[in-house]
């Protein structure tokens, strides 16, 4: 069809404009429901979401690689790590895949358990559990410390989070928000926090390919 062809062609011949002048990737099925993407490569992988209207760079707030674990923190604008209301978390565990006792829930088991250290006296959680990212096995968790820190400084700090099992390493995606404390444990409202990590969808894992730079179109085109 000559019309689907010129839709095809025109759209690869944006996608390689993008790369060559490093325009910013958006999601959207109009330019009313414009939303960014973000596309980082963590070892084997890149690691794609998208960025809520509140968020309105592609650029992190906080970025580290060790060479065996990866870190992506951002907050949105106006805000700092010391000073913030909402953070969206990325994080790459190089080769753990290859370990046939590792698995989602056990990771996000751990990582919950790390997080009530922080509020034994006030920790709650739930277990939405397992489910498919791109084909991909995942788990979900959602924690919760109803106070943190002490005095006039003391917040509430809640986050779900998600681990995907990739083709040769683990993530995880998280969504933190704090708010005021609380002595005794929050509810948690599953469909809430299951709604704000849906936020960040599409979630993909997409394979690197050789030579291609930022902003990734192969993985923003799927």
């Amino acid at each position: 069809m000559p019309g689907l062809q010129k839709l095809r062609v025109r759209r690869g011949a944006l996608l390689a404009l993008m790369v060559l002048t490093g325009a910013r990737v958006t999601l959207a099925d109009s330019p009313a429901d414009a939303r960014l993407a973000a596309i980082t490569p963590v070892f084997g992988q890149l690691v794609m979401f998208s960025l809520p209207a509140e968020f309105k760079s592609q650029k992190p707030t906080y970025e580290k690689n060790s060479g065996s674990f990866y870190i992506r923190e951002q907050v949105p604008d106006g805000e700092t790590l010391t000073k913030w209301s909402r953070m969206i978390t990325l994080t790459g565990t190089r080769g753990l895949a290859a370990n046939p006792n590792a698995t989602p829930q056990a990771m996000l088991a751990r990582m919950s358990a790390e997080f009530q250290r922080n509020c034994p006296d006030s920790f709650s959680a739930a277990s939405p559990g397992a489910q498919k990212v791109d084909g991909y096995d995942a788990y979900e968790v959602i924690v919760s410390c109803g106070r943190m820190g002490s005095g006039k400084e003391s917040y509430s700090n809640s986050a779900v989070m998600l681990a995907v099992k990739g083709s040769n390493d683990y993530y995880t995606l998280q969504w933190t928000e704090r708010g005021r404390d609380s002595v005794r444990a929050l509810p948690i409202d599953t469909a809430y926090w299951t709604k704000q990590l849906g936020r960040l969808n599409p979630i993909r894992l997409c394979p690197i390919v050789p030579g291609e730079a930022a902003p990734y179109p192969s993985c923003a085109r799927r």
